[in-house]
């Protein structure tokens, strides 16, 4: 696992953590949400995996990391961009290890924006794709969920008072804790993908109850069809074609939602899975 170097720290009041993952091209959904969120009054860490693009069809983009921190910097954010193989069970811990380090705070959003994604469907998926997919988008999600959890202690002045050594208690109402999952339901034809992203939908649900102690919500979006480079021109028109409002999903589509769940006025809504597709048929 290597970082990019560290933007400098941004002046002014202490601005919350949000770790998001998946941010590995410029036009990608998860640069779209880090965006806004730095946009609106967040730190972000990072994470990508630049061997991944590279052998998908629209390649790796060079320096892209670098490019995304120097934007999220000029929105006055504080950056940490972590390169990281979601294979590797052991790189949840050191991603929140190191934003934590080098951002000097604990993580209090987390949004799953990564993904295996190889088209393939039920007769010609190889045993070794489906356990990928299943590394990337299930396994390492929950790992994510469960560090998330295990560090989370809640924003200062929401939590009761405890005696020594047991785990603070949120204010009752309250809730400061994020976590936000993307996910499809395209499994037609591309069936470890889709059940792999199933697979992620029951755990963040599961999260919206088993971390509610901690005064965490959890929520599942499916941003639908987001043409971030790797349509074709045919299905590009094909799903024009589909969708009421006549147009693709965008990155910041997908990112006004996030932004929304993870800001204080979206704190009610919690254990759901939201579409944000204009209306594009399943």
């Amino acid at each position: 696992m290597t970082n990019t170097e560290q933007r400098p720290p941004a002046s002014g009041p202490a601005r919350p953590i949000a770790l998001i993952t998946g941010v590995g091209r410029s036009i990608g959904i998860g640069a779209g949400i880090a965006r806004r969120l730095a946009a609106t009054g967040w730190d972000v860490a990072f994470t990508y995996w630049t061997p991944y693009d590279r052998r998908m069809e629209w390649g790796a983009e060079p320096g892209a990391a670098a490019s995304i921190e120097k934007e999220l910097a000029e929105a006055g954010a504080r950056t940490a961009a972590i390169e990281a193989d979601l294979t590797d069970p052991d790189a949840p811990t050191r991603i929140f290890d190191e934003a934590e380090q080098r951002l000097g705070g604990q993580v209090t959003a987390l949004v799953l924006s990564h993904a295996e994604s190889v088209d393939s469907g039920l007769l010609d998926t190889t045993v070794e794709a489906f356990d990928r997919h299943f590394a990337v988008n299930s396994r390492a999600s929950w790992l994510l969920i469960r560090e998330y959890g295990l560090r989370f202690r809640g924003a200062p002045g929401t939590t009761k008072d405890t005696t020594p050594g047991t785990t603070p208690s949120p204010t009752p109402g309250t809730a400061t804790g994020r976590i936000v999952a993307l996910t499809s339901d395209h499994t037609v034809g591309n069936l470890p993908y889709g059940a792999s992203k199933g697979a992620l939908d029951r755990i963040t649900l599961a999260a919206a109850h088993e971390l509610a102690h901690l005064g965490v919500t959890a929520n599942v979006v499916n941003p639908g069809p987001v043409d971030t480079g790797w349509m074709n021109d045919e299905l590009r028109e094909t799903l024009v074609r589909g969708t009421p409002l006549g147009r693709l999903g965008t990155p910041l589509d997908t990112a006004h939602l996030v932004g929304f769940l993870c800001s204080p006025e979206g704190q009610w809504v919690n254990g759901q899975l939201l579409k944000s597709n204009g209306g594009a048929a399943s």
